[in-house]
């Protein structure tokens, strides 16, 4: 019923910057949070940074002063934008969306990008 589609990912040097995307398209759904987690090689999935509907965040230590999260209510899109990346930063980045699709809640994840910061 609804997919999370990101974008934006690629190979960056230690420093850069990247700015990704995430569009929820469908239709009879309503979003409360999202949010980017990340993944890298031999590592749990663990929390980035989140944003609520009314525009609270929430970021993980590693990403606070370094990473921005901000969203479009009206397109259902969520952005986060890396600065001073390092190369602990590599992971897969998942877009993740907390909603309802005709009352019922549900987590909803992307298919992930791959983030890659070279040193």
């Amino acid at each position: 019923q609804v997919q999370l589609v990101e974008s934006g990912g690629g190979l960056v040097q230690a420093g850069g910057s990247l700015r990704l995307s995430c569009a929820a398209s469908g239709s009879g759904f309503s979003i409360f949070s999202m949010g980017w987690y990340r993944q890298a090689p031999g590592n749990g999935r663990e929390l980035v940074a989140t944003i609520s509907t009314g525009g609270s965040t929430n970021y993980a230590d590693s990403a606070k002063g370094r990473f921005t999260i901000s969203r479009d209510n009206a397109k259902n899109t969520v952005y986060l934008q890396m600065n001073s990346l390092k190369p602990e930063d590599t992971a897969v980045y998942y877009c993740n969306a907390e909603g309802s699709y005709y009352g019922v809640r549900y987590n909803y994840w992307g298919q992930g990008t791959q983030v890659t910061v070279s040193s």
